[in-house]
């Protein structure tokens, strides 16, 4: 019987584990923007704060975490966590960035869900699209999809 709770365990476990580890979450805009031109993805820029905010966590939880949203995320957009730690340490660059874009696109709270399309112009510099935003939305993965849908729709 012990055996048997213990294969059960960790059979759980694994499987837990790998479907947290499907998804990649950029956190270089450049690289994630490289990505999104050449996949001709919009980019699903999770602004959070990782350690602190409980929004944040619950959508994660609730959504991010979950097998519809792993296979529409893989299928439909880039994804780029830009996180406002308050006890984890981060790199001065990522801080940077990530306060850079929180001030373009003027985000006041966590989470916020923004989708932006990418563009290269002739001398290399990136322009973002805004075509929309979104945060927690209660009632499961699929009312948030529903939503994440219509804004994607415009790009």
């Amino acid at each position: 019987m012990k055996k048997i709770l213990v294969i059960a365990f960790l059979t759980l476990t694994s499987v837990s584990i790998q479907a947290q580890e499907e998804l990649t979450w950029h956190t270089d805009m450049s690289k994630a923007t490289d990505i999104s031109i050449k996949e001709n993805k919009p980019l699903f820029l999770f602004f959070t704060g990782s350690d602190w905010c409980g929004w944040c966590i619950r959508l994660q939880k609730e959504v991010f975490k979950t097998p519809e949203f792993i296979k529409w995320a893989k299928e439909s957009v880039v994804l780029v966590e830009l996180d406002f730690p308050r006890r984890t340490p981060q790199d001065e660059a990522v801080k940077l960035q990530n306060a850079q874009l929180q001030q373009q696109l003027q985000v006041r709270g966590y989470p916020t869900v923004w989708f932006v399309s990418a563009a290269k112009t002739t001398d290399s510099k990136v322009n973002l699209t805004a075509l929309g935003s979104t945060g927690y939305v209660a009632g499961g993965p699929q009312v948030w999809l529903d939503g994440a849908n219509q804004i994607i729709k415009k790009k």
